[in-house]
């Protein structure tokens, strides 16, 4: 028991000294417009409110819609923020998380509470007071590139942080299993990223922009696919490539998809 303790803490001082340094690696912050629990772009002016908090704390801040300057383009070289609320009675609850290219979070900051009652000030208060632990890393871009490894059931940390340690003070993960294709061109303007999700993945652009959706089926080279809300089917085919599938007026139509998992 006290070896499990032992293994346990060490793991969490590890993970926690891991966040607190990687975030400095990363060159800037992705802002999505809405956030889950948001019903419109905007609302209660939290993606404002976020990027006025990402700058204090040092950071180069950017809207999902905007466009990335030269030199901020790889998308695993920046961050993606995601607030997130705590459902609690009589007090609003906000978190900030900080996830890499594959939806891992890097980073998640302390709970910040506020008790006003009308929406706007709640919001804005819980939001900056979440920000209080950014402010506290005292963020500064380290000018190192990150080495991103992806798992689907566990937070990541770049794996240049003593990956070792990790691997040796737990078990490792379960990946979910896909169907191994050849690795695509970098270079290809339509090459789409696979992010994890609860039931499957989804594609993202470089923008980044979610361009497909993917269900987990029980073949590893076929997923159920969403995109333009038209559904159809993500397949692998023998010459090695991503096919998206479906009927449009009773036609089949097959698009090459180039996707990096």
């Amino acid at each position: 028991m006290k070896i499990k303790f032992l293994l346990t803490a060490i793991l969490c001082s590890v993970v926690g000294f891991a966040q607190s340094v990687s975030l400095n690696d990363y060159k800037a912050v992705i802002i999505p417009l809405k956030y889950d629990f948001m019903k419109t772009d905007n609302q209660y002016r939290l993606a404002t409110l976020s990027k006025q908090n990402l700058n204090k704390a040092g950071f180069e801040a950017f809207y999902t819609n905007e466009q990335l300057p030269e030199g901020y383009t790889d998308r695993c070289q920046v961050l993606y923020i995601d607030v997130v609320k705590d459902n609690a009675f009589l007090v609003t609850k906000l978190f900030v998380q900080f996830k890499d290219c594959y939806g891992q979070v890097v980073y998640t900051s302390e709970v910040g509470r506020s008790k006003e009652k009308e929406y706007e000030l709640a919001y804005k208060e819980s939001l900056e007071n979440a920000f209080k632990s950014v402010y506290a890393l005292h963020y500064k871009y380290s000018g190192n590139t990150v080495v991103v490894s992806r798992t689907n059931t566990q937070a990541q940390v770049p794996t240049k942080v003593t990956a070792e340690t990790l691997a040796a003070a737990a078990p490792v993960a379960a990946t979910q299993v896909v169907a191994v294709a050849p690795s695509p061109d970098l270079k290809d303007p339509n090459l789409l990223y696979a992010q994890p999700t609860e039931s499957g993945y989804q594609l993202i652009d470089k923008t980044p922009k979610v361009v497909m959706k993917l269900l987990k089926t029980s073949q590893p080279n076929v997923f159920m696919a969403i995109k333009d809300n038209v559904q159809g089917s993500l397949i692998l085919k023998n010459d090695g490539q991503w096919y998206f599938e479906s009927y449009q007026n009773d036609k089949l139509v097959s698009e090459k998809i180039t996707v990096k998992f």
